[in-house]
């Protein structure tokens, strides 16, 4: 389940990055944001099941960080 979820997020924050190079169009941002932020939860997740903490901690500190940065963005834009 975590798999799937991976690899969804990481096909939207790809196809919205694309998009935004492509076209010059940024205003899909804090929403790539977001889906990278959900990203760094599921790969922390990953690693807690693995037995890796350090990473783990570390991935889910990356989520709270890059989900804060997201909602400034939205707050803010």
């Amino acid at each position: 389940m975590l798999k799937v979820l991976h690899i969804i997020f990481s096909i939207f924050v790809l196809a919205i990055a694309a998009y935004s190079l492509i076209y010059q169009n940024f205003e899909f941002q804090n929403y790539m944001i977001v889906f990278l932020a959900l990203m760094m939860l599921i790969v922390g997740l990953k690693e807690f099941k693995e037995e890796r903490k350090l990473a783990g901690w570390t991935y889910i500190g990356v989520f709270i960080f890059v989900l804060l940065v997201s909602i400034q963005g939205f707050l803010l834009g």
